[in-house]
């Protein structure tokens, strides 16, 4: 399983990047849409279009943008619900990240979630749960999905590659 643990280590290499890490100029839309494709190309996550994010603002699932310009906070939601998109629906996402910020400001609590998702990529985390912070295991677990989710999306294409199907008849 070379191939497996080369992917782990390729992981391991990623910077994601903190809040204080994003432009901090406002962008416009071709703008974002290159940085975040930029971010996320190493962890081979679908692209994200223009239209998908003014389909994210049309929904008010991020804010949006001030004279066609987007700001840190929202390039930093683009960046969080493209990661969570494959596996939570935009409703999900957006109550999510509306209950961590809740009790604590938007830099931090992204901060905080890239600080679980590089710590998952970095190997195994123990298990442990601190009902004081409900927030912080959130984060946690949901890092912990995206990670799984990349993971077995990559176990399935090395096994497809060791043992190709052949095209198999259907019924008529």
């Amino acid at each position: 399983m070379n191939e497996y643990m080369s992917w782990r280590t390729e992981l391991k290499n990623i910077k994601f990047p903190h809040w204080d890490e994003l432009p901090t100029f406002d962008l416009y839309m071709d703008q974002v849409v290159a940085y975040v494709n930029d971010v996320l190309s190493p962890l081979n996550m679908p692209a994200v279009t223009s239209t998908m994010i003014n389909n994210y603002v049309k929904q008010k699932v991020i804010l949006a943008p001030v004279k066609k310009k987007y700001q840190t906070m929202q390039v930093a939601d683009i960046l969080i619900i493209s990661l969570m998109k494959p596996v939570f629906s935009l409703e999900e996402i957006r109550a999510a990240m509306d209950q961590v910020t809740v009790g604590d400001y938007p830099k931090q609590a992204y901060n905080t979630f890239v600080d679980a998702l590089m710590t998952r990529f970095n190997g195994p985390v123990p298990v442990e749960f601190d009902p004081e912070n409900l927030e912080r295991q959130l984060m946690r677990d949901a890092a912990n999905v995206v990670y799984h989710k990349m993971e077995a999306e990559k176990l399935l294409s090395f096994m497809r590659e060791r043992n190709p199907i052949k095209n198999v008849p259907t019924k008529k």
